[in-house]
């Protein structure tokens, strides 16, 4: 399904589900080569920028939570960039769709500002990559908010549910660095001038708006890092937190098993079918009660002052 938005000479096509129509029509009409009609259908591309004579083709990554609002999937941005159109293509990210569609319902009610958005296909495609940015950073923060929970309760819940947390944080943290990585080479080209456009630098200087863009990217891809060194620091301190506590559990378990030891062998005498001293005496029995009670005391006395307790 092709939708169009056309603002005097700026052209934004979104093609979302294309069919092989729509890959004959990108071929015929604006003469996009072969390989990147071919990177269109696949799904599975890695972040790159290509250049022609008349066009860029750009794919990017960019994250965002399943249905079950708990994993991070990766789902692929790829946009044809020329000097008087735009064209995303696929089953995109949803925030280009979102904006797609604002920016339809802005223009038919002459908001100004939009305008301003279509006076050039580089100032879309900045717009474009800039939603895209907020809605990543909010998913980062998001994960930032996740790891400062599991600091606070790392020492408050329940060893499954904390183990559950790190997890899933850790594979998330993990899929965003390597995400990033590879794309940070990508936003480099814009900023660095590899990328010229197509905007007489005499009328818009692009080169500070792509340096924001880097700017949020680099600093979201700071902040992914640093949450990975977090979630491994809480994953060590969570682990010795759960061997100190085996500790205490092994050690009340012996505590209570050399206790018990000496008090199940002098029952165990006692309870002989044998004749014993004072056996026939009614006080035999609390005098063996109070041996039993004075090396319970004894023990327990000997076990504090080895353990320093």
């Amino acid at each position: 399904m092709i939708e169009t938005i056309q603002y005097r000479s700026i052209r934004w096509l979104d093609i979302t589900n294309p069919s092989e129509d729509d890959y004959r029509l990108l071929l015929e009409e604006y003469n996009f080569h072969p390989l990147d009609i071919e990177d269109c259908r696949g799904t599975t591309q890695r972040p790159k920028i290509d250049e022609y004579d008349d066009y860029y083709f750009l794919i990017l990554h960019f994250p965002y939570f399943d249905k079950g609002n708990k994993f991070i999937r990766i789902r692929e941005v790829k946009i044809f960039w020329g000097k008087d159109y735009i064209i995303t293509v696929g089953k995109a990210h949803w925030v280009v769709k979102k904006f797609f569609d604002e920016i339809q319902e802005d223009l038919q009610e002459g908001d100004e500002e939009t305008q301003e958005m279509m006076a050039t296909s580089d100032q879309l495609l900045y717009h474009i990559l800039n939603r895209l940015m907020l809605e990543t950073n909010t998913l980062v923060q998001r994960v930032g908010a996740e790891v400062d929970l599991i600091n606070y309760d790392i020492f408050n819940k329940r060893a499954r549910s904390i183990i559950e947390q790190i997890s899933v944080t850790r594979r998330n943290t993990i899929l965003l660095n390597t995400t990033f990585k590879p794309q940070l080479r990508v936003l480099h080209m814009f900023e660095s001038g590899g990328i010229k456009g197509f905007v007489d630098p005499e009328l818009i200087d692009m080169e500070d708006y792509w340096g924001n863009i880097l700017d949020q990217y680099q600093k979201m891809f700071d902040s992914i890092e640093d949450f990975g060194e977090l979630i491994e620091g809480l994953s060590q301190t969570f682990d010795s937190l759960l061997t100190n506590r085996t500790n205490d559990i092994m050690r009340v378990l012996t505590y209570f098993s050399t206790i018990m030891l000496p008090l199940t062998v002098v029952a165990s005498l006692f309870g002989m079918n044998v004749d014993f001293p004072f056996v026939t005496s009614t006080t035999a029995f609390w005098v063996i009660v109070g041996v039993m009670a004075a090396m319970i005391v004894a023990l327990v006395f000997f076990f504090r002052k080895m353990t320093g307790r």
